[in-house]
């Protein structure tokens, strides 16, 4: 048995590991060895929803923060004010409009109530 001080994540432990085909040299120690630590998984990324390519002059309204679509205002289709709320991002508790910044055309939507959304994340296009 060989013994080592592992440190995971600021805490040190100190294990004891048997060679395979060593030799067993004294019985074993009678004291339990703290448990090792497994590395976590990395979490598996979500789908993300096809992108739309946006027509020449568009202008694209990406999440300013990872949230909740709480609620959709507009359809594709309508025609939109500047200022105008388009969707219902909800985060942290608090539910954030998402304005138009300009008037136009609502060309595609790219969630659903409900959605999860990450920071960046394509909401609207407006045409």
């Amino acid at each position: 048995m060989k013994k080592f001080n592992v440190t995971v994540n600021g805490n040190i432990y100190e294990v004891e590991v048997e060679e395979v085909g060593g030799v067993q040299t004294a019985a074993p120690v009678a004291r339990a060895a703290a448990p090792a630590a497994r590395p976590a998984a990395a979490p598996k990324a979500a789908p993300k929803a096809a992108a739309v390519a946006a027509p020449a002059g568009a202008s694209t309204i990406t999440s300013p923060m990872p949230g909740t679509i709480f609620d959709l205002k507009v359809k594709e289709g309508d025609t939109v004010e500047n200022g105008q709320v388009l969707l219902i991002l909800e985060a942290m508790k608090m539910e954030n409009e998402i304005v138009a910044p300009q008037a136009g055309k609502v060309v595609s939507i790219s969630v659903a109530k409900g959605a999860a959304v990450n920071a960046g994340d394509v909401l609207v296009v407006l045409g």
